[in-house]
């Protein structure tokens, strides 16, 4: 697995120094050159530049950056994005504890009569982050709203609390005035505003490397078509190859419109990498916006954000097979690894299992027979029982499979499934770092 010149070990090191040294070396730079104070003063003085840290790498990591998300993958990324902030509203609730025990009159500065600018800040802050947290945590139970209004939502509480944060250190007039820090804090500024820049404005706007248009709509089923892109550079003779290759697997957002505020969903690439001036999106209809990538015309235009993750058969530890467990619209990023693998003559031995409701509903039917003659490839076809389960035939293909231990096995599909497919790979005793998974859930 490469990111680049450099390998995803490497990238992947060299982001986890990054963003460990974001979250400590302010703390560790405070307390080598600050002046003696009580302890209650450096105690406050350190969860809030710990908190402030952590509201820094928080925002950060969802921002989309290539070799940070094939380093990790998305579910990785929004996993630690998710920890972060639960860190940092717990920092911040710690820094105003510390506060108030340094000086009980400060307890004072949250009354309207005596607030100041600085605590006026550092509230709307505060609730402003309480208020993210609460929205991720309960998510799950608020799937009817609408996701563009949570995802923005989201965004702008997020943004509150990372600006209000800012005044309230620059109000007090405290860490700013201190040449070291004012330089460290200076220097977090501008790392977390060249990748703001470069997410909604950079890539988003001017990335000439985004622009594809459409050269066919492909009905594969009633409710699936495929999106058939060729990048608009390339058609035009100006591409640049390494602007958009892509790893077996990987996938990108899709825009209809080049503003940053257009509304964008993440789908898989099911294309095969060996011609990246040309992908392919096979997509479910499930909403507005699926329904207007289904009405797209050849020739119009559209934007690709990407492309983005760590779901790779490139990855696979494995020499000798390779084991792929899909759900439905979830056989995308399966199709990528087979395609690609025909294309460079892979001669490992790939198991295609997939669970579907009815035989009908098994996509690429036809062109997986294709596949077989050119690949060492065997498809097996799951029949998921009553409400969506299926551990029990599931498992019992999956005990046909011989040297189950020896294999990589990827798994991509809804949260159901893939709990019930590392249920069923743990009985066969498959290790954990054998398995990758990619949910079909939101990003």
């Amino acid at each position: 697995m490469t990111d680049g010149p450099y390998p995803a070990s490497t990238v992947r090191a060299a982001w986890i120094a990054a963003l460990g040294t974001v979250l400590v070396a302010p703390v560790v730079i405070r307390l080598l050159t600050a002046p003696p104070a009580p302890l209650w003063t450096q105690l406050s003085t350190t969860t809030g530049l710990l908190a402030l840290s952590a509201i820094v790498c928080a925002a950060v990591l969802p921002s989309r950056v290539r070799s940070l998300t094939r380093a990790f993958g998305i579910e990785g990324i929004l996993e630690v994005h998710r920890t972060l902030g639960g860190l940092a509203a717990g920092l911040v609730l710690l820094h105003l504890a510390c506060v108030v025990a340094a000086d009980p009159v400060n307890v004072t500065l949250l009354t309207p009569t005596r607030a100041t600018s600085a605590s006026v800040a550092a509230t709307v802050a505060t609730v402003a982050l309480a208020l993210v947290v609460v929205l991720a945590v309960t998510r799950d139970r608020t799937r009817h709203l609408p996701y563009e209004l949570w995802r923005w939502t989201h965004l702008g509480l997020a943004g509150v609390a990372v600006l209000g944060s800012a005044l309230h250190v620059w109000y007090l007039q405290q860490l700013v005035t201190d040449a070291a820090m004012s330089a460290v804090l200076a220097l977090l500024c501008v790392a977390l505003l060249a990748v703001l820049l470069h997410r909604w404005l950079l890539r988003a706007v001017f990335d000439p490397s985004s622009e594809f248009v459409v050269r066919e709509v492909r009905p594969e089923a009633p409710t699936i078509s495929t999106l058939v892109l060729d990048r608009r550079r390339a058609r035009h003779g100006a591409g640049d190859d390494a602007d958009w290759t892509f790893a077996p697997g990987q996938f990108a957002w899709l825009r209809l419109a080049r503003s940053p505020r257009a509304e964008e969903h993440p789908f898989t690439i099911a294309s095969s990498a060996h011609d990246p001036d040309s992908v392919e999106f096979t997509i479910r209809h499930a909403g507005s916006f699926t329904a207007a990538v289904a009405d797209l015309r050849p020739g119009q235009q559209v934007w690709v954000d990407g492309p983005h993750g760590a779901f790779t058969v490139d990855d696979s530890r494995s020499a000798t097979g390779v084991v792929m467990i899909a759900g439905g619209v979830g056989v995308t990023p399966m199709m990528s690894m087979l395609r690609t693998a025909a294309d460079r003559g892979d001669a490992r031995r790939f198991h295609l299992v997939l669970v579907v409701a009815s035989r009908d509903d098994v996509l690429f039917r036809d062109e997986l027979a294709l596949l077989a003659d050119h690949l060492y490839l065997e498809v097996s076809e799951v029949l998921r029982g009553p409400h969506r389960n299926a551990t029990a035939p599931l498992t019992t293909a999956l005990a046909g499979i011989p040297d189950p231990r020896s294999l990589d096995w990827f798994v991509c599909g809804s949260p159901t499934l893939v709990a019930t497919a590392f249920h069923a790979l743990g009985l066969l005793g498959v290790p954990p770092d054998h398995v990758r998974t990619e949910q079909f859930d939101m990003a």
